[in-house]
């Protein structure tokens, strides 16, 4: 697609506008931030009790598991399980909840009907 042709399909500043104010729209914002603001708050506490653990608990994360494997290891091993885990409740948010109402809200935008 050529710049003209881009420009030619943008919609105009008042569609955006009226787009950004929309019910779906709002919905839409709503939703994201009901899932990401309270997910990365748990997420940056859970990684903020790792680190203050391995700071200040040397004694507890020191405690032998089995073989080599301490408590330390374990929590952080544990820290790339949660984020994977994360990442896919995200997906799985966005395609149930998220991506129908974003659809609306361009379908409308763009003026095209599915």
């Amino acid at each position: 697609m050529t710049t003209d042709e881009f420009e030619q399909r943008a919609p105009a500043p008042e569609q955006w506008a009226r787009a950004h104010s929309s019910a779906e729209f709002v919905a839409l914002r709503r939703r994201l931030r009901g899932f990401v603001f309270p997910v990365a708050v748990l997420f940056l506490a859970w990684y903020l009790l790792y680190v203050l653990l391995a700071d200040y608990a040397h004694g507890f994360m020191s405690i032998q598991l089995f073989g080599n494997i301490n408590v330390g290891l374990v929590l952080g091993l544990l820290q790339f399980v949660s984020t994977f885990g994360i990442t896919a409740l995200y997906v799985r948010f966005a395609n149930r909840r998220l991506d129908p109402l974003a659809g609306k809200v361009r379908t409308e935008l763009e003026g095209e009907e599915e």
